[in-house]
C-alpha cells in the first residue's frame, strides 16, 4: 500500500511510513543498504551540508518506526569532498564493495556529471537533485531519476523573473568553473538571448579568485541592469554581493539558490548588501500570503525543531529535499523489495509523491520529476528559519 498524502504529512513524520507493519526482531533481517553521496566538505558544501540534515533524520524516523518491513536502512555514505574524481571513486565503492541497493547523489553537478555514466553501467538505481539538464535521459541512463529541477525549469524562472517582472534587458550572466557553473552560462544565455534580453558580459571565473571587481567593473561598463550569478560556492557569491555593495551599484543579483543562504548571509561585510538579491526557491517552502507557510511544511518544522535541527546557515528546501528522498526510496522498496529492477519500475510509475519539498512524479519516458509552477524567486535578505518571501512582483 503506498503512503497516503495524510500519512506523509502527519506530525509523525516518517513513522506512519511502517504503519500496520509487522516488527520482526531487527537482528533476524539483514539492513537494506542505501549509498550516499553528499559533498559534506569543500566549496561546494553548502548544498551537501543541508541536504544531510533531512536525511539523517528521515532514516533516523524510518529506522525508529521499525524500517523497511523490519529491515533497517544502513546508509552507507562517502563525502564527495566537492570532487568529481572523489565521488567517482566513491560510487565505484558503493556499488562494487558495499553492493548497495540504490545511489541517492552526488548533490552537486559537477560531480553527478562524472558519476551518472558510471552508475549507468553498473546498473544501480540512482536517485539525484542535481540540475544540469543532461543528467538524466530514460534511455541513455534507465535506472537514474532527478527529484528536483532541471537547469532549464531553474533558468526559466530566473529570466522571466529579470526579463518581465524587474524589466532589465542588458543581463550579465557569470559563474564558477565547475561543471555545473560552466553548464548552467551554457544553457542560459541562449535560453535569455531567446527572450530577447542582450547577454552583455558572460564569464565562467575561478570561484577561488579573491578579487572580483575587475569582472564587476567590466560588466558595469558594459551597462548590465542585473547580475545573473551560477554557483553554489557561498564564498565566491558572498564576494560578488560584496563587491557590489563596496561599488555602490545599485543593480539587482538574480540567480542561484545559494545566493540566499546563511553561508553566504556571514560571508557579507554589510547587512543592507543582501538587498535586491532575489534566489531561485521553491513555492512549497516559501512564505505565503501574511508569512504562512503551508500545512505540510509547519508540520515539517516542528519536526526539525524537536530534533533541535539548527536552520541558521542552511536553506529549508535542502533539509526538506534530504528529508524526502529516502522516505520516497523506502516506499519503493516496502513496496517491491529491494532489486534494482523492481525499484526502478515503481519509481517508473510514481505519481504525486506528497514530499515536503514538492510533489515528485516520474514516467518511463519522463525522469525529471519536479514540478513547474513550484519554481519561484524569493527576497534573500527575507530569510527566516531557512524560508523566504517571495520576491516582489509574484502573485500570492
Amino acid at each position: 500500500m503506498s503512503l497516503t498524502r495524510r500519512q506523509a504529512l502527519a506530525s509523525a513524520g516518517a513513522a506512519a511510513f511502517a504503519s500496520g507493519l509487522a516488527k520482526p526482531a531487527i537482528a533476524a533481517n539483514p539492513p537494506i543498504r542505501i549509498g550516499y553521496l553528499p559533498a559534506l566538505t569543500g566549496p561546494s558544501s553548502s548544498t551537501g551540508v543541508g541536504i544531510n540534515l533531512g536525511i539523517q533524520l528521515a532514516v533516523q524516523e524510518i529506522n525508529a518506526a521499525g524500517g523497511i518491513k523490519g529491515r533497517q536502512i544502513e546508509l552507507i555514505t562517502r563525502d564527495t569532498q566537492s570532487d568529481p574524481t572523489k565521488a567517482v571513486n566513491g560510487a565505484a565503492e558503493l556499488t562494487q564493495g558495499e553492493k548497495v541497493s540504490v545511489v541517492f547523489g552526488p548533490v552537486n553537478s559537477g560531480e553527478s556529471l562524472a558519476v551518472v555514466p558510471l552508475l549507468a553501467r553498473q546498473k544501480v538505481p540512482q536517485v539525484h537533485p542535481c540540475w544540469v539538464d543532461t543528467l538524466t535521459d530514460p534511455k541513455k541512463y534507465p535506472m537514474c531519476f532527478r527529484n528536483a529541477p532541471t537547469n532549464q525549469q531553474i533558468g526559466g524562472a530566473a529570466n522571466r523573473y529579470v526579463l518581465e517582472v524587474l524589466k532589465k534587458k542588458k543581463v550579465a550572466v557569470v559563474s564558477d568553473t565547475t561543471g555545473y557553473g560552466t553548464a548552467s552560462v551554457n544553457a542560459y544565455v541562449p535560453m535569455l538571448k531567446a527572450k530577447g534580453a542582450e547577454v552583455v558580459y558572460q564569464g565562467n571565473i575561478d570561484a577561488a579568485n579573491p578579487d572580483l571587481r575587475p569582472e564587476l567593473l567590466r560588466m558595469q561598463a558594459a551597462g548590465a541592469e542585473a547580475i545573473m550569478p551560477w554557483s553554489v560556492n557561498a564564498g565566491f557569491l558572498s564576494r560578488i554581493i560584496n563587491t557590489r555593495g563596496q561599488m555602490n551599484w545599485d543593480v539587482p543579483i538574480v540567480g542561484q539558490t545559494t545566493l540566499g543562504s546563511g553561508q553566504t548571509k556571514a560571508l557579507l561585510e554589510k547587512p543592507a548588501y543582501w538587498a535586491k538579491v532575489y534566489p531561485n526557491n521553491f513555492r512549497t517552502v516559501c512564505y505565503g500570503p501574511g508569512g504562512k507557510l503551508t500545512e505540510r511544511t509547519v508540520a515539517f518544522l516542528d519536526r526539525l525543531k524537536k530534533a533541535k535541527i539548527d536552520m541558521g546557515d542552511t536553506l529549508l528546501w535542502w533539509i526538506a529535499l534530504g528529508y524526502d528522498s529516502p522516505i520516497m526510496i523506502a516506499e519503493a522498496i516496502k513496496n517491491v523489495g529491494p532489486e534494482p529492477e523492481q525499484i526502478v519500475a515503481y519509481l517508473n510509475k510514481l505519481k504525486g509523491f506528497p514530499g515536503v519539498y514538492g510533489d515528485i512524479s516520474f514516467t518511463p519516458e519522463q525522469h525529471d520529476g519536479y514540478p513547474d509552477d513550484e519554481i519561484v524567486m524569493v527576497e534573500a535578505n527575507s530569510l527566516k528559519d531557512g524560508a523566504f518571501n517571495l520576491a516582489p512582483g509574484y502573485a500570492a
